[in-house]
């Protein structure tokens, strides 16, 4: 019997999932490193460490891999904002939604960010980096845990008190509620 024609996209997850099946057999094996190769790592390991290293997640600006040396912020959630692309249960326009938050429209639209203060208050964060918040959503929606770099004062138009919603959840924040606990 032969396969079916996979699609680009198809044959792309397909070598994702077999490659992170290779990641998880070295783990398994007890030798699979995402930092340095050790001195005695065969040419295998150490092909199967880079391949770990680039599955990670799916990269984007901001991810904090080349801006290892930055903090990266914990995320609670997020939620984008954009003209003419709203969140479902948001019963408002892209206008009103920043006329109520205060700020500006823009074009490339905002990302909200649920995260804590200093005193572990729950605070949103309206930033610009849109781009960013996609890369997240595109790692946690295939379950990957990431989190951004924190962003640069130019970035944040401001921050409010409180978590601004319906936000997605980060993997992080659905493992703490236990949502998936009983499903």
């Amino acid at each position: 019997m032969t396969r079916p024609a996979l699609t680009q996209a198809e044959y792309l997850a397909e070598v994702e999932r077999l490659a992170r099946e290779v990641r998880s057999a070295a783990l398994v094996e007890g030798w699979l490193t995402y930092g340095n190769d050790p001195e005695g790592a065969t040419v295998l390991q150490r092909a199967v460490n880079e391949l770990a290293r680039t599955l990670r997640h799916h990269h984007f600006p901001g991810d904090g891999c080349v801006e290892e040396e930055l903090p990266l912020i914990d995320l609670v959630g997020v939620v984008i904002i954009r003209p003419g692309v709203m969140p479902s249960a948001r019963d408002e326009t892209y206008e009103q939604a920043c006329l109520r938050i205060g700020v500006e429209p823009r074009e490339e639209g905002w990302a909200l960010w649920n995260t804590w203060g200093k005193a572990q208050d729950r605070i949103t964060m309206v930033v610009s980096a849109v781009d960013t918040t996609v890369g997240l959503l595109a790692n946690w929606s295939r379950g990957v845990d990431v989190s951004p770099v924190r962003p640069l004062p130019s970035q944040i138009a401001l921050i409010r008190q409180g978590w601004s919603g319906p936000m997605t959840l980060s993997p992080r924040a659905v493992k703490r509620t236990g949502l998936l606990d009983s499903a």
